[in-house]
C-alpha cells in the first residue's frame, strides 16, 4: 500500500482490536475502533467477553510483543495489581497426571483477570494520537464489493449511518459475522478447519490466604486422559481465580458441593486445596466453547483489498491452552510488518498463517490425543502424540526438558526446539 491512507476502521476493542489500533496508528492519521459495549468501567466484565469471567492466560511470547508496543506495559498491569512470576519457578504446572520438574525457564507470567488486562492495553491505545473510540456501536455489514471493500454500516448513538475508510480491520472476536458479509459482498468466504471439543467451565473467586500454594501464583492442572483440567491464579485484590473444566460435555457443576467435587476429581490436589481452603467470592460462573474454528483466509485465491480479519475473527482456539491474547499479539506484529506492502491482504494473511500454524497445531495435536474428539488421525499425529506423551513423562523429573516443553507452549521457542541434539538425548534415553 504505497498510496496515501488516512483513515483505518477496527471492528472491537477486544485485545486484538486494540492491538490492531495500536499498530495501525503508526502507518494512518486516524484510526477509529468500533465497539458494541458500553465499556463502563464500573462493569468488571462487559457484556461482549462473557469468557472475561474465566481465568486468561498470557502467554510470554505475547507479554513479550506487547511490551514492545507499549513500552512499560508489565510494570503498569503490576501498579494496578497483577502479578508477576518466573514459570516453573513462581507457579507450579501438571501436565501428563503429574507436576513438571521445577527450575528457571527464562519465561515470565504476567496473571491478572483479562479485563486488567485488556483495560490497561485500552488505557494505553486510546493515549496515542490519532485513535477515537466509538462504544455502543454495532456493524450491521461491509460497504464494497468482492474486489474492495470501502467501509461498514452502523448503528449506534446517532442511528444507522455509514463509515469510509481506507482499511477495516475486523478484531470481533468469536461472534464476528465476517463470513455472512462476505456472502452479502459477493465476496469468497475462507474455508474453515473445525474441532468439536464441547468444551465446559466453571469459574469462581476465592479470597487468598498467606501461605497458600506454597507462596506460589497459580497451579494449572492440564486436562488428562478423563478431559478435565483447571487452573487457579492470584490475581488483582488478592484473590484466587479458580476455573476448572471439561471436554465433550462432561462439563464441571456450578452449585457448591458439585463444584467441589469436580475440583477433588482433577488429577492433582492442588487447586482442590485452594477450592475448600478459601473463602468464597461471588458463585460459580458457567461458560460454553464448542467448538475450534480456524478460517483459512490465507487460501483465498482473492482476498477484497480494504479489508484484514484477525484475532479469534480468524482463528477461535480451545480456550484450554490460553492461546488467544498471544496469537493476537503475534498477528499484530505481522500486521506491523506488512503494512507497507502492495498486496497487504495476502501479505498479512500468509505472515499470520505463520503465528497461527504452530498455535493450531500445538492445539490440534492436545485436543485429537483425546479419543472422544473427532477429527483425522494421520500416521504423523501418531508418531507426535508418543512423542509428547514421552517428552511431558521426562518433563516431571528433568528440567531441561521441562524447561524446553514450556518454552514451546509458550510460543517462545519452536517446536524443533524439542529435537535439537541434546534435548532429544534427554527425552529419549533419560
Amino acid at each position: 500500500m504505497t498510496a496515501p491512507r488516512q483513515h483505518a476502521l477496527v471492528i472491537g476493542a477486544g485485545v486484538s482490536g486494540l492491538l490492531a489500533a495500536r499498530v495501525l496508528a503508526e502507518r494512518f492519521d486516524r484510526v477509529t475502533v468500533v465497539e458494541r459495549d458500553e465499556l463502563d468501567t464500573k462493569e468488571t466484565v462487559r457484556r461482549g467477553v462473557p469468557q472475561a469471567w474465566h481465568l486468561h492466560g498470557l502467554l510470554d511470547r505475547g507479554r513479550r510483543i506487547m511490551e514492545e508496543l507499549y513500552p512499560g506495559f508489565t510494570e503498569e498491569a503490576v501498579a494496578d495489581g497483577a502479578t508477576v512470576a518466573e514459570v516453573l519457578v513462581g507457579t507450579r504446572w501438571y501436565v501428563g497426571g503429574s507436576r513438571l520438574a521445577a527450575g528457571a525457564t527464562g519465561l515470565t507470567s504476567l496473571i491478572a483477570t483479562r479485563s486488567l488486562l485488556e483495560t490497561v492495553l485500552r488505557r494505553r491505545t486510546l493515549r496515542m494520537r490519532g485513535i477515537e473510540l466509538l462504544t455502543r456501536t454495532t456493524v450491521q455489514g461491509l460497504i464494497g464489493d468482492a474486489q474492495r471493500v470501502r467501509g461498514v454500516r452502523v448503528t449506534g448513538p446517532a442511528g444507522e449511518q455509514t463509515l469510509a475508510a481506507d482499511l477495516i480491520v475486523d478484531a470481533g472476536g468469536r461472534g464476528s459475522r465476517i463470513t455472512l458479509w462476505l456472502t452479502a459482498i459477493g465476496a469468497e468466504v475462507p474455508d474453515e478447519e473445525r474441532l468439536e471439543v464441547d468444551l465446559g467451565y466453571a469459574s469462581r473467586f476465592f479470597r487468598h490466604r498467606p501461605g497458600q500454594l506454597d507462596g506460589q501464583a497459580s497451579v494449572i492442572v492440564s486436562t488428562g486422559a478423563d478431559g478435565r483440567g483447571g487452573g487457579a491464579v492470584r490475581v488483582e485484590g488478592d484473590r484466587w481465580h479458580v476455573t476448572i473444566a471439561g471436554m465433550l460435555g462432561d462439563h464441571p457443576p456450578t452449585d457448591e458441593q458439585g463444584f467441589r467435587a469436580y475440583a477433588a476429581s482433577l488429577s492433582a490436589p492442588d487447586i482442590h486445596t485452594i477450592v475448600v481452603g478459601s473463602d468464597p467470592l461471588g458463585e460459580p460462573v458457567p461458560y460454553r466453547f464448542r467448538t475450534a474454528v480456524r478460517r483459512r483466509f490465507d487460501r483465498q485465491r482473492a482476498a477484497p483489498a480494504g479489508l484484514l480479519v484477525l484475532g479469534d475473527a480468524q482463528c477461535a482456539f480451545n480456550p484450554l491452552y490460553a492461546q488467544g491474547m498471544t496469537v493476537a499479539a503475534l498477528q499484530a506484529a505481522a500486521l506491523r510488518d506488512c503494512l507497507d506492502a502492495d498486496d497487504l491482504p495476502a501479505r498479512f494473511y500468509a505472515a499470520a498463517a505463520d503465528a497461527v500454524a504452530v498455535a493450531w497445531q500445538l492445539a490440534a495435536g492436545s485436543d485429537l490425543r483425546n479419543p472422544g474428539v473427532e477429527g483425522r488421525r494421520t500416521l504423523r499425529t501418531r508418531l507426535t502424540d508418543v512423542f509428547v506423551t514421552r517428552v511431558q513423562r521426562v518433563a516431571h523429573h528433568d528440567p531441561h526438558v521441562a524447561r524446553t516443553f514450556l518454552r514451546v507452549a509458550h510460543l517462545v521457542d519452536p517446536p524443533a526446539a524439542l529435537t535439537a541434539p541434546a534435548t532429544l538425548r534427554r527425552i529419549l534415553l533419560p
